[in-house]
C-alpha cells in the first residue's frame, strides 16, 4: 500500500473484514440512521450510497426504501465491496469512483456520502457528479468528521503515533478529519455549485472494547499497516495504554467523543409551464 492509498482510506480485504466486524459498531454504524434521516428517504425511493465501504449505511437504506425501492452501493475498493456482497447479497454492489458516477442523469431520489467526501481524488468533480444524478426536487445527504480537536482520544493518538512513527503514519490517520472545519467544508460545497446546503454538526460516540482493539482497528482495520509492524502494534498499544488510559473506563472500555457534520443539499424541482 502506497502513502497515497492511505491518505486515500484504501485497504486490503482482511482489512476490509476487520473494519466492518469492528469499526462499524465503533464508529460508523450509528451514523447510517441519521444520514438516511437528513436524506428523507422513504419507501418505494431510489438511492445510491457513494462510498459504501463494507454497506451499513446501504443496508439501513434498503431497509426504508422496502421491496418496492432500489439501493445502489458504490465504492472503489473491491475488499471492501466483497464484505458488502456477503453481508448483503441481494444489494446491488458496483465498483466505481464518485468522481465517474456510472449512471444516466437524475435517476436517484436520494444519494447518500458517508465519511467518503475527504478521501476522493477530485472533491468538486465528486459532489458534481453527485448533483448530475439525482433527481430534480431530490436530496443529497453527505457526513464528514468534525476537526479532530473535538475528537480528543483521536488527537492523542495522532500525536502518539506522530511521536513514535513519524509524519506519514499520522497523516494517514489524520485524513479522515481533514474537513472538520466548517468555512471549509461549505467553501467546498459551494464550489460545486451547492448552494444554500444546511450544515449541522451531530454530537457522537467512539466506543471500543478495550485500548488494544483501538489501535487494533487504526493499525489493521484502517490503512497504517505499511508504517507499522508487529513489533510496533505492540509497543503502540503499550504507549496508548499509559498515554491514552483517560479514555478508559474502570472495566478497560474506551469512550470519547467523536462529533461529525451532516450536510444536505437539495436540488431544485424542475419549473413546469
Amino acid at each position: 500500500m502506497t502513502t497515497n492509498a492511505a491518505t486515500a482510506g484504501q485497504v486490503s480485504k482482511p482489512a476490509a473484514q476487520i473494519y466492518d466486524e469492528f469499526f462499524v459498531p465503533a464508529l460508523f454504524g450509528r451514523w447510517a440512521a441519521p444520514l438516511c434521516e437528513a436524506a428523507q428517504i422513504g419507501p418505494g425511493q431510489e438511492v445510491l450510497d457513494i462510498a459504501c465501504g463494507t454497506g451499513a449505511t446501504t443496508r439501513a437504506a434498503a431497509s426504508r426504501v422496502g421491496p418496492e425501492g432500489r439501493v445502489v452501493g458504490l465504492d472503489r475498493n473491491r475488499g471492501m465491496l466483497d464484505v458488502a456482497q456477503s453481508r448483503a447479497p441481494t444489494v446491488k454492489w458496483i465498483e466505481a469512483v464518485a468522481e465517474a458516477l456510472p449512471f444516466a442523469d437524475g435517476v436517484f431520489d436520494a444519494v447518500l456520502c458517508q465519511f467518503g467526501l475527504m478521501f476522493f481524488d477530485d472533491r468538486t468533480k465528486a459532489l458534481n457528479e453527485m448533483a448530475r444524478v439525482v433527481r430534480p426536487g431530490g436530496r443529497i445527504a453527505l457526513s464528514v468528521w468534525d476537526d479532530v480537536a473535538r475528537s480528543p482520544g483521536y488527537a492523542g493518538m495522532i500525536a502518539l503515533i506522530q511521536d513514535m512513527f513519524g509524519d506519514e503514519a499520522a497523516e494517514a490517520l489524520r485524513a479522515p478529519f481533514i474537513l472538520g472545519d466548517k468555512r471549509v467544508l461549505l467553501r467546498i460545497l459551494e464550489d460545486a455549485g451547492w448552494v444554500g446546503t444546511n450544515l449541522t454538526t451531530a454530537t457522537g460516540t467512539a466506543r471500543f472494547a478495550s485500548i488494544r482493539d483501538w489501535v487494533r482497528m487504526d493499525v489493521r482495520g484502517w490503512t497504517l499497516g505499511d508504517f507499522i509492524d508487529d513489533d510496533g502494534f505492540e509497543a503502540l498499544v503499550t504507549a496508548a495504554e499509559e498515554c491514552l488510559g483517560e479514555y478508559a473506563a474502570s472495566d478497560g472500555t474506551v469512550e470519547f467523543p467523536a462529533p461529525a457534520h451532516i450536510a444536505v443539499w437539495k436540488r431544485k424541482p424542475e419549473v413546469t409551464g
